[in-house]
């Protein structure tokens, strides 16, 4: 996971939360509450109540803790711990188990959205046009490690950051190590490496990218620069509603969009020209273009090449 750019601040055992009494003082709460009874030999929790179709069993009349106490004590332990909302990620199969977890937020004292479910589908990884086979029953499977390694960090996390959660996913494994513009990740990259190729030939030239502020920006009039500048200041709603909802994927849609509108300008028109106040305002409207590519990458946990 480290090399696929995710770091974990706290892990811990499953096992630790029964062998330092959270799971003990979680039940006590509960009974304290009134939500725990006896029947058939094992204790049940109250979860009807809160939205759930059925009680649940918490331990079984052998004496053995059930899944959804470990699970109960594993988001008391997080709430203690400060937390105001939690997110859980699972598998699309797990979505029977939402209610009863939503229902022992509640009976935990908390509300129900203050534990926040992100359900993901399965993803279909492709090659050479055809699925590779995989079956959880008979334990075939590809990891997670063998797709980073095969395609490298920066497409791995783009191609799953891609689709929304609720989406199929269809990872094409050729394509994604493609160096052409079929692949959108490199397509986006690319984006960003032309245009530090601009500047790289501005400093040739003997222009000091740095000292561009003061340039008139009233001489971007073309269709394509006003299309483009007005896409660069929807970012920060983008960014927001992203974070709002649980959806990076839109800052995806978002880069992609924004390359497409680029390759075309840069294909168009020319940058470094005669006419050196036009040269400069379209240079510090490329830079603040290669500001907001490179810091939407950045939130997506991928690298921006200056060459490619």
């Amino acid at each position: 996971l480290e090399d696929f750019g995710v770091k974990f601040d706290i892990w811990f055992r499953e096992s630790t939360l029964h062998d330092d009494g959270t799971a003990k003082k979680m039940l006590e709460y509960l009974k304290e509450k009134e939500f725990i009874y006896e029947k058939d030999g094992a204790l049940w929790l109250k979860t009807i109540p809160f939205g759930d179709d059925k009680d649940r069993v918490v331990i079984s009349r052998e004496g053995k803790t059930t899944y959804l106490a470990s699970d109960i004590a594993y988001h008391y332990n997080k709430f203690n711990r400060g937390f105001s909302k939690i997110i859980d990620i699972w598998g699309a199969d797990h979505h029977g188990y939402v209610a009863r977890i939503k229902a022992t937020a509640e009976a935990l004292g908390y509300k129900k959205d203050d534990v926040i479910i992100i359900l993901y589908q399965l993803v279909n990884l492709l090659r050479d046009g055809k699925q590779v086979a995989m079956s959880t029953r008979t334990g075939e499977f590809v990891t997670l490690k063998e797709v980073v390694d095969e395609v490298g960090k920066n497409v791995a996390r783009f191609y799953f950051i891609m689709r929304t959660s609720g989406s199929h996913l269809d990872f094409d494994l050729e394509l994604a190590k493609k160096q052409s513009m079929e692949n959108p990740v490199y397509y986006i990259q690319y984006a960003y490496a032309r245009i530090s190729s601009i500047f790289n030939e501005a400093a040739k030239n003997g222009i000091d990218i740095n000292k561009l502020i003061d340039a008139d920006l009233s001489l971007l009039t073309n269709m394509e620069e006003l299309q483009i500048i007005k896409k660069i200041a929807y970012f920060p709603d983008i960014v927001e509603e992203s974070a709002r909802t649980y959806e990076p994927h839109r800052i995806v849609n978002f880069l992609q969009e924004l390359a497409g509108m680029f390759h075309p300008y840069y294909n168009k028109y020319r940058i470094i020209g005669d006419e050196i106040k036009i040269t400069q305002s379209r240079l510090f409207f490329l830079k603040c273009l290669s500001v907001v590519i490179k810091n939407a990458l950045s939130l997506l946990g991928i690298d921006a090449p200056e060459r490619m």
